[in-house]
């Protein structure tokens, strides 16, 4: 079991470097839209043709997830202006929002999730979500901004760990992670929800040594 559990927890704990972003050598390569995505070019999308906004790169990655992992926000404003696919997934199966949740890119998610991105897509290997990965890295303002957004709060990833599992789980106790706790918390989060072993956020505290967080899910009725 204990063999197991450390295969879990370091395939997702590497999660986030399974998004992969554009490398320098693709960089120099691209042209067109994948090109004005990454130098920040947003008045070239206005000119594109429309059959160019959801184009794939090698690695699946369409011009929004580039000016997402390049921060550009007016690129990506132009983009959902002209009709580009915002649910879009790469070969990895992240959508941009995922990937500034990860990059803990709070001004670039604000700008997707204003333009309409969807925070309760089913995205990553892990069949997760923006939030399960935010809370695990300890990202508060950015699950303060997915709650907000209406992200499921109770999701179930295919290794069983929900957003609040995993901010204990793969968490390290400290404010960050107390954030989200509270945060996950407030906004109902369910705490009864076990992992397969039936370890519930509570337990699974407990057993870090995570004092704080111990406190706060007994303050909020966990068991």
């Amino acid at each position: 079991m204990k063999a197991l559990l450390a295969a879990m927890l370091f395939a997702v704990a590497t999660s986030a470097a399974a998004q992969v972003g554009p490398s320098a050598a693709e960089v120099a390569a691209y042209r067109g839209l994948f090109a004005a995505a990454w130098r920040g070019d947003a008045a070239a999308v206005a000119g594109a043709e429309r059959a160019t906004l959801n184009a794939r790169d090698g690695h699946g990655r369409t011009p929004l997830h580039v000016a997402t992992f390049a921060r550009r926000q007016e690129v990506i404003r132009a983009l959902a202006q002209a009709g580009a696919d915002l649910g879009a997934l790469d070969n990895d199966r992240y959508d941009a929002v995922t990937i500034a949740a990860v990059a803990d890119d709070d001004a670039t998610l604000a700008v997707l999730l204003e333009v309409g991105a969807s925070a309760k897509l089913t995205t990553s290997r892990y069949d997760g979500t923006a939030l399960i990965a935010a809370a695990h890295l300890g990202h508060d303002g950015v699950v303060r901004q997915l709650i907000k957004a209406g992200a499921p709060l109770d999701h179930v990833n295919n290794l069983h760990w929900t957003a609040l599992i995993e901010a204990v789980v793969l968490g390290d106790g400290g404010p960050r992670h107390q954030r989200v706790v509270q945060d996950l918390l407030a906004a109902g989060a369910n705490a009864q929800l076990a992992d397969r072993d039936g370890r519930t956020p509570l337990a699974l505290a407990r057993s870090h040594g995570y004092v704080a967080i111990v406190r706060q899910l007994e303050v909020a009725g966990a068991r």
